[in-house]
């Protein structure tokens, strides 16, 4: 995980003079018995190290615990509000203003942080400098160049591709059992409601078996391509 946290220094970014930031925002929430706590985490800090590499963009550290509720009745799961996570992120994006940084990409890490999509909608009510990412398309595109055999329904929490993820950035993490973990919950029309325990005991949806670091490299490669599309927008060029 230190590899993943710039250690830049304010000469560093001095020289760079980066217009846009990229924040990870990650969670602290089960992933099974075989995947550590921070794996969204992980996970986020993986994709924004990378596209804040290939774009020379100014990197900044994680946001490791977010609204991760629905993870509530599993060990080791701790959230804030929806409320806190949204003034923290907005505190931020005004102490970029304020530093000549007016663009920020958001790279999402956790499918529970409903509420970066409002930050998002209204921070560019007066033009375009803040995006989320990877959004639903981002990934549906890597999932495809990364030939993954589980579609975004059935490979929910703790899967092939965050599997896969980690096994590229961040293998040391993965304890040995987790190509056990396999669990099929495809259909969750009440999740909101009854939170994972109303559809996995080990806490996983997804097939973590299929995971592979090949996968794990093309699904970055894939998402770094795709951040460039939402990097023109904030660019403010």
């Amino acid at each position: 995980m230190d590899a993943l946290i710039t250690a830049a220094t304010s000469a560093d970014e001095r020289r760079r003079g980066a217009k846009i930031a990229v924040l990870p925002v990650g969670s602290f929430e089960q992933h099974g018995d075989h995947l550590p706590l921070t794996t969204d985490t992980v996970v986020a800090s993986l994709i924004a190290h990378r596209i804040a590499t290939d774009y020379d963009l100014f990197l900044l550290p994680p946001i490791t615990v977010s609204c991760s509720h629905e993870h509530a009745h599993m060990p080791g799961t701790v959230s804030i509000s929806a409320a806190t996570l949204y003034a923290v992120i907005n505190d931020i994006w005004k102490s970029l203003q304020a530093s000549g940084v007016p663009g920020l990409l958001i790279v999402n890490g956790h499918g529970g942080n409903y509420v970066l999509s409002n930050i998002v909608q209204e921070a560019n009510t007066e033009g375009p400098r803040v995006a989320l990412f990877p959004v639903r398309e981002d990934w549906h595109q890597a999932r495809e160049a990364a030939g993954l055999e589980s579609s975004n329904a059935d490979d929910m929490h703790g899967g092939e591709l965050e599997v896969s993820l980690l096994l590229h950035g961040a293998p040391h993490l993965i304890r040995d059992g987790v190509e056990q973990d396999d669990h099929s919950a495809p259909e969750r029309p009440h999740l909101l409601t009854l939170g994972m325990a109303g559809y996995t005991k080990t806490g996983i949806i997804g097939r973590p078996s299929l995971g592979t670091t090949a996968k794990g490299k093309s699904l970055l490669d894939s998402l770094s391509r795709s951040a460039a599309a939402h990097l023109s927008l904030i660019a403010g060029e």
